[in-house]
């Protein structure tokens, strides 16, 4: 198939932005309209979110009744037809990652349906700028979970301020990508009602489901209104009120600023975190900073799982205690994934330092993607490291918040390549592409990277400045290549491997001084000159820290960036009686006709299984193979194991 370049939307944090502002992120990611794809393994994938993914939730939102929620609220007839109250946000994320590939992609058929969903919208608002369809098609009526009045609920499961946010995210990205203000004059309204609503003097109500602060950032970005960053700080600022261990599921357990654990309903969290760090960069609030670097740490050295994902508790979608990591019940949503990535990658503007795109990569590369099937139709809501072939893809959900975040998310995915600081140029993930971008403000430089990640790690770049130019390229050096799989004690590899990264420079060798997890490229650059980076990509052994109870004596395959499963489907064995010796030799294999053609991990092991007296155990050497995680679930339901048992000692007949 001929290669095709797109360009692709990231996280409009710093486009369209008319006004100056003296605080804000040091380090920038380049934005959407300077970045270019031309990757084998990300193009197909955003190619099916565009002709599959999204038309699809357009449709189901339709087949669901969640735009005739708009159309009953505008004319105060009929009944609210689908199950949450929340369930407005997937119109909004929809239109969200549509508006994202139209930036890139020009439709004029979508951008009509577009428009004709934001008119839909804009007749359901109140005249004073509320917008809940939960509770307009019949006030007197409104949802369960609402309330007698607005906003009594709020904090604890209204959702109003959760549709807020969604709908400022949707409306920003519509108005950077199509220069239309129909529907960011929508949030705008709704917007100024929060702040006549909520603030110093008038309610106080800690938004119960997070994302609001974020949103209420994206319009300051766009307007310079100061008061919408200063309603996203007061909303921050609301929490903790009261000291009170039973709000944790909302993080309103202590005020933000006091917080060092991860507590509570994982998406809500990040989303939280996220939020925090937006108005930490600026309002250069460092407790803000110390309270959040704190969290990170709590979550990545005792509650992140090798998928990347978060959240371990069905219980409330939220993390568990610190090494409370099961797998066949892990809940791992593909929202807190996503989340996830948005948090890490703001840590990485904060503070610059590899560890966040690390965390990030691993999210990206495993639980986010293993939340949509190849054919972009079929979505995981939760994403566990165990299944005993019950548990299968579903077209979509009551509660649908995953196939609509995933929408937005794949759009704007190489938003999170590159970044720059003055003149220091980032290079956070090896994804081919191009970008432009203007160094110090002045310097044109464009950078074309190619490879084929994640399968081998020889990446090549072209730097083309405008005139001779001296900057600083900064390689990320993956933890992976340190023989650190993340940037804690949780995870380590059972062999540590003594290769390393290689650099050369318009042919030869190069030896980079390292900072902060970067190799640093600093010369005087001119056209065509020519970087070569070569990650060795050894098939790793992954074991847990002993504290994680569900994976002690067990061991997960990993290389690179994707971590590896064993599914049924490849394997004659009963996958819960099998044993990985460390003696075991692992070979990498490329199956053409697995999977869409994927790469494999195969070797020999040993199945266990009761002999025919049932008085004992006898035991058969079967040869595996291993797929990655990310495409387990593409060929019906069916068993998959990502932890093995590594000797009989520690074999137990067990799922967990």
């Amino acid at each position: 198939m001929k290669k095709t370049l797109i360009t692709l939307t990231a996280c409009f944090l710093f486009a369209g932005l008319s006004f100056a502002q003296t605080t804000d992120y040091p380090y920038q990611g380049i934005t959407f309209n300077q970045v270019k794809l031309n990757d084998a393994f990300w193009f197909p994938r955003v190619e099916t979110n565009r002709t599959v993914t999204i038309p699809s939730s357009f449709q189901k939102c339709q087949e669901t009744g969640r735009i005739q929620n708009f159309v009953n609220a505008a004319t105060h007839t009929g009944k609210f037809l689908t199950t949450f109250p929340f369930d407005d946000t997937d119109i909004y994320k929809t239109i969200e990652g549509a508006s994202f590939s139209m930036a890139v992609h020009p439709d004029a058929k979508l951008d009509k349906y577009v428009d004709s969903l934001i008119t839909i919208v804009s007749k359901a608002q109140e005249p004073d700028g509320y917008l809940y369809t939960a509770r307009t098609i019949d006030p007197a009526h409104p949802h369960p979970w609402s309330g007698k009045d607005r906003w009594v609920n709020e904090s604890v499961m209204s959702h109003e301020l959760y549709n807020s946010g969604h709908l400022f995210e949707a409306a920003s990205a519509h108005f950077l990508s199509t220069g239309k203000r129909n529907f960011l004059n929508i949030a705008l309204k709704n917007a100024d009602l929060l702040t006549q609503v909520f603030g110093p003097g008038k309610r106080n109500d800690a938004p119960g489901h997070e994302i609001v602060e974020m949103g209420l950032v994206r319009l300051y970005r766009i307007t310079g209104e100061k008061k919408y960053l200063n309603l996203a700080k007061f909303f921050i600022d609301c929490r903790g009120k009261k000291l009170d261990k039973n709000r944790a599921y909302w993080q309103d357990q202590e005020p933000v600023v006091d917080q060092r654990e991860a507590v509570g309903h994982a998406v809500r969290a990040a989303y939280l975190y996220s939020g925090v760090a937006d108005v930490a960069a600026l309002t250069g609030n460092k407790e803000y900073v110390t309270a959040i670097d704190s969290i990170w740490e709590n979550v990545v050295s005792k509650k992140f799982y090798i998928n990347g994902g978060i959240g371990a508790k069905h219980d409330g979608e939220k993390f568990g205690d610190n090494y409370e990591l099961p797998n066949k019940s892990a809940y791992n949503e593909t929202c807190a994934a996503i989340a996830n990535v948005y948090w890490n990658f703001r840590m990485f503007e904060l503070h610059g330092q590899s560890k966040y795109i690390d965390v990030l990569e691993r999210s990206l590369y495993n639980n986010v993607l293993s939340g949509v099937s190849l054919d972009g139709k079929n979505f995981f809501y939760p994403n566990p490291l165990a299944a005993d072939g019950s548990y299968v893809r579903q077209p979509w959900f009551d509660c649908s918040c995953c196939p609509t975040n995933l929408c937005r998310f794949i759009s704007s995915v190489t938003g999170y390549i590159y970044a720059q600081k003055e003149s220091n140029l980032y290079v956070n993930l090896f994804i081919g592409s191009s970008a432009t971008l203007k160094l110090n403000g002045k310097q044109a430089v464009e950078i074309t990277q190619r490879s084929n990640y994640p399968w081998a790690g020889a990446i090549s770049f072209s730097i083309q400045p405008t005139k001779k130019t001296r900057f600083a390229l900064r390689l990320r050096i993956p933890g992976w290549v340190n023989n650190q799989p993340v940037p804690s004690n949780l995870y380590s590899y059972l062999t540590k491997t003594k290769t390393s990264y290689s650099i050369k420079v318009n042919g030869k060798d190069f030896s980079p001084t390292v900072e902060d997890g970067y190799a640093v490229i600093d010369r005087e650059w001119k056209k065509g000159d020519k970087v070569d980076y070569n990650l060795p990509m050894a098939i790793q052994r992954v074991a847990a820290n002993e504290s994680v109870a569900a994976d002690r004596g067990l061991v997960a395959l990993e290389r690179g960036p994707i971590l590896y499963c064993l599914e049924d489907k490849d394997n004659a064995f009963d996958l819960n009686n099998f044993i990985l010796p460390d003696s075991a030799t692992l070979n990498l294999t490329f199956a053409k006709d697995v999977l869409n053609g994927t790469y494999t991990i195969k070797g020999d092991g040993i199945s266990i299984s009761p002999t025919a007296n049932k008085l004992g155990f006898q035991s058969e050497t079967k040869t595996f193979m291993a797929i990655p995680y990310n495409v387990w679930d593409n060929r019906g339901g069916s068993k998959m194991r990502v932890w093995i048992p590594r000797s009989v000692s520690e074999f137990k007949l067990s799922e967990e």
